[in-house]
């Protein structure tokens, strides 16, 4: 699965866009580096259900923002991306500029 796939199911899963997870992240305090990543994913499990993996894939971009390594784009196979920006604005406007 891709990064952007995992994105993409944690919105349809939870109903929300990553932006609006990220701002509620932010809104937590766990945008703050020191945060661990288990402290966001114990709250993403409790709070939407999420297991690990789609966990993670959010707490790269709480961290880190939209931009993932080159290593993920344009490789063969089930996990390469078509770009090292991720589109955290939701499903609704992926057609859109």
């Amino acid at each position: 699965m891709s990064f952007q796939a995992y994105l993409d199911t944690i919105e349809k899963q939870t109903g929300k866009t990553p932006n609006e997870l990220v701002a509620l992240a932010r809104g937590k305090g766990f945008a703050d580096p020191k945060t661990k990543a288990g402290v966001i994913v114990a709250w993403l499990k409790e709070d939407f259900g999420l297991g690990r993996g789609h966990a993670m894939a959010l707490v790269h971009v709480i961290k880190n923002g939209a931009v993932i390594s080159d290593k993920h784009v344009s490789r063969d196979g089930a996990h390469r991306d078509e770009s090292n920006t991720l589109r955290l604005d939701g499903l609704e406007h992926r057609n859109q500029p």
